[in-house]
């Protein structure tokens, strides 16, 4: 009979640095306490942090941010921002030394208890947090005004659950500060919610990590619109996949195939079908603009551009 990864106290890596064994968050003196804490693993994602904090900041009772060898300031610029709006109580900052494989043939050649797994980073993040409820959350990744509130009801009523919650985003490629294009043609939903107790771990799978659930779990949808997945297009959108060939392993990589396609239209001047180019007005940022206005007003349901992908999310 396997043993589940998080029955133990904790997890030690193979290269024995103790500084970043794991000791579960459940078994630290005093448990955990009611509420949610958002965990974001990041590198290199500064110039979205002003648009990405303040919503996630206010919507949660705590943001943890792990900082995996930014060398663009991001960690200051968190600092700076959760000052700024007066939310640094509610904001921590961690820095996680080691090289983590890129997703793809990388993570796959990677022990599962070595610092430089996917797993196990992920999992030394998640034990940091002291809250009964978790959302995985990434560095781009910025709330609607109506994902914020959705978020802040959430955030309190599931304090104390046994659910999963599954919460969509739509990929914003952005151009310029006033243009950018929206894709609304897939239908790209994942489970970002999650009870923090034994039976909610990392483990290694293929392409990269998933967190373990129980056989019979309580799951949640929420309805579209609620979030935008920033995707700067003078960046390195793929910087943390081995390469493009990791997409065409199995059906879990959909999601990047249409990212990839998305992507590589766009930077030859074609507008791909399901993506819609918007201008934000003279002094709007085009993100404050998406998020603010032209995505809660947008009617639903968005029009999906895959309908293979939507088939595998109809309970978006």
């Amino acid at each position: 009979m396997t043993i589940p990864i998080g029955s133990g106290h904790g997890l030690t890596n193979l290269e024995g640095h103790e500084d970043f064994d794991i000791v579960w968050p459940w078994n630290q003196p005093g448990g955990l306490r009611r509420g949610a804490t958002a965990v974001l693993r990041v590198k290199n994602e500064a110039p979205g942090l002003r648009f990405v904090l303040p919503p996630l900041l206010r919507a949660c009772d705590h943001v943890l941010l792990v900082d995996n060898g930014s060398d663009d300031g991001t960690g200051e610029e968190a600092l700076r921002v959760a000052a700024e709006h007066g939310l640094s109580e509610r904001f921590t900052l961690k820095a996680y030394p080691f090289q983590v494989a890129r997703a793809g043939a990388e993570h796959l050649a990677v022990n599962e208890r070595s610092v430089h797994s996917l797993a196990y980073f992920y999992n030394w993040c998640f034990s940091h947090v002291r809250t009964r409820y978790s959302w995985k959350w990434d560095g781009d990744m910025v709330l609607t005004t109506e994902g914020e509130v959705s978020m802040a009801d959430l955030s309190w009523q599931v304090g104390m659950a046994e659910a999963v919650i599954r919460f969509p985003r739509h990929g914003l490629y952005i151009e310029s500060d006033r243009r950018a294009f929206l894709d609304l043609g897939l239908r790209n939903i994942e489970e970002w919610g999650f009870p923090m107790s034994p039976d909610y771990v990392y483990t290694k799978a293929p392409e990269w990590e998933i967190r373990t659930t129980p056989e019979r779990i309580e799951m949640f949808a929420l309805p579209q619109g609620l979030c935008v997945e920033l995707k700067w297009l003078d960046g390195d959108e793929f910087a943390h996949w081995t390469n493009p060939e990791s997409f065409a392993t199995s059906i879990r990589n959909r999601r990047k195939r249409r990212e990839w396609l998305v992507w590589n239209a766009l930077h030859s001047g074609e507008v791909p079908e399901g993506v819609v180019e918007i201008t934000s007005p003279e002094g709007v940022h085009v993100v404050d603009h998406v998020t603010h206005t032209w995505l809660p007003r947008a009617p639903r349901p968005f029009v999906v551009d895959d309908p293979d992908h939507a088939r595998l999310h109809l309970r978006a």
